[in-house]
């Protein structure tokens, strides 16, 4: 039974965090396009509060949750392909992270991609999300 609150736990925190790993890039886009200072100024407060305030909590809680999940059920680091998504939450992690080096540079006003760079930005973590699920539902391997 308490696997079961585990397990409930992890997909509700990864569900928060990839909707902040989904909207911040969003925001990303439109602040590049942003010409004026109080749209600039509010871009910048809604991207600090959505990384520190639901992004950042979330993919904590996410791992913690999911690396007791492991320590309760030890057979599945063997599996390949929990190798495979292990390989993915790493990507996704790295890319949190990325997010919040531009969220630092929009904040100091250092920004020099354009809001196109940022919509193919936004893509990365579709595809990691759907290979995660694939994994763990289908178990290929």
């Amino acid at each position: 039974m308490l696997y079961l609150w585990i397990k409930a736990l992890h997909i509700i925190f990864v569900i928060n965090w990839f909707a902040g790993i989904f909207y911040l890039p969003r925001l990303f886009v439109y602040h590049a396009m942003a010409e004026d200072k109080p749209s600039k100024e509010r871009f910048k407060i809604m991207e600090r509060k959505l990384y520190r305030g639901i992004m950042t909590p979330s993919m904590v809680l996410a791992l913690v949750f999911g690396i007791w999940m492991l320590f309760l059920i030890p057979g599945y680091l063997s599996a390949g392909w929990m190798h495979a998504k292990l390989l993915f939450v790493v990507a996704v992690v790295v890319y949190h992270f990325w997010c919040g080096r531009i969220l630092r540079q929009f904040r100091d006003d250092k920004n020099e991609r354009s809001h196109v760079w940022f919509r193919w930005f936004n893509e990365a973590p579709v595809i990691a999300l759907f290979a995660i699920v694939i994994f763990v539902v289908v178990k290929p391997f």
